[in-house]
């Protein structure tokens, strides 16, 4: 994945999720989503992240026509540690991201043990006894999943 690749020019990519096929959410006159949840490290702040994420969705060939609109990719920061944050262009943790299957999903599959950092509820017990769109796992990137344990330890170590 092309994105993938760029995010690893800003940061050290530790997981990836599935792929999870998902119905469009708001505008729905547009095919469905393919969308994967990337665990990363960076010594970037949010807003400097944010920026990088921005620039990559540019060059990949995204236009903000309207909100929802179809697009070729979409990069969100849906979590930033243990961060709260509400600032002009950037809320963390994601301000929606409990109410769309397609970020709980993949974020599960991660890491079944995460806690939202305001609520201190299991992202997995979110995703139990809520009612989302429509999200089917539909396969691996094959080239992530190899990686994908080995870099999980290594950003999981204490210091890093």
């Amino acid at each position: 994945m092309a994105a993938l690749a760029m995010l690893r020019g800003i940061a050290q990519v530790a997981a990836v999720s599935s792929i999870y096929e998902t119905e469009p959410v708001g505008y729905a006159d547009q095919p469905d989503f393919w969308n994967v949840v990337a665990q990363i490290g960076t010594s970037l702040p949010p807003s400097a992240l944010l920026e990088e994420l921005i620039g990559i969705e540019q060059r990949m060939g995204r236009e903000r026509s309207f909100r929802n609109a179809p697009r070729v990719i979409d990069l969100d920061i849906l979590l930033y540690g243990d961060v709260v944050l509400d600032v002009a262009g950037l809320s963390l943790p994601h301000p929606r991201m409990t109410e769309r299957a397609f970020v709980l999903k993949p974020l599960v599959e991660l890491n079944a043990s995460l806690r939202h950092p305001v609520s201190d509820v299991l992202f997995s017990d979110l995703l139990a006894r809520g009612t989302f769109e429509r999200a089917e796992r539909i396969g691996l990137l094959a080239a992530e999943n190899a990686e994908n344990i080995a870099a999980r330890d290594e950003l999981d170590r204490p210091g890093s």
